[in-house]
């Protein structure tokens, strides 16, 4: 009885110890992480190229009815969001990094951006379409080369660094962009499914 009441906490450290590393293995970024990353960044990168490749000035500016988007005006909408995931990706490396902070999973992020729920936008990305639709793709892709580029060659921990405790991590973030451009692209696609769509 007293070698199992002293074997005891020796057990109980050697549980805690094994769910701390596994804890940290799962927050630590890796390269299967960056892969990740590159693929879908780079995969809906040249997916919406080729939706917007050779567009007329009609069908970029097609709406389907009043009050939807245009393909220009969808762009635009994610140039705006391009521009600001890559600002919280900015100012979460600025931070100190913590690894020993729980994210929520990725799972609920790939969730979310996969609902067939439709998600109204935010005021201040609201496209004014003020713009073509040829330069909002030229900032989109200014912005995406730039994650691209950085995502490739880093050294920092992509998991660890987050602009506060309630937000997704770096990581998480990419996550973020790259789904929604995979929400957009499916809607870019309806676009030219209309009926009305404009042959040239």
């Amino acid at each position: 009885m007293l070698k199992i009441l002293l074997a005891a906490p020796l057990l109980l450290f050697s549980i805690l110890s094994a769910t701390c590393q596994a804890d940290t293995a799962r927050k630590s970024w890796t390269e299967a992480d960056r892969r990740y990353l590159l693929d879908n960044l780079g995969r809906n990168r040249q997916l919406l190229i080729e939706e917007t490749a050779g567009l007329t000035p009609a069908q970029w500016t097609f709406h389907e009815s009043p009050g939807r988007w245009s393909i220009a005006e969808i762009i635009e909408h994610l140039s705006y969001w391009e521009l600001i995931y890559t600002r919280e990706v900015d100012v979460s490396l600025r931070q100190k990094p913590h690894p020993e902070w729980i994210a929520k999973p990725d799972s609920g992020y790939v969730s979310f951006l996969n609902e067939e729920a439709p998600h109204i936008a935010r005021s201040y990305v609201v496209p004014l379409g003020l713009n073509e639709g040829r330069n909002n793709m030229a900032l989109l892709l200014k912005l995406r080369d730039s994650a691209i580029a950085y995502i490739r060659t880093t050294k920092q921990d992509l998991r660890s660094y987050y602009i506060n405790m309630d937000r997704p991590n770096v990581h998480q973030t990419y996550i973020n962009i790259f789904g929604h451009c995979d929400r957009h692209l499916k809607q870019i696609r309806k676009v030219k499914a209309h009926p009305a769509y404009p042959s040239k």
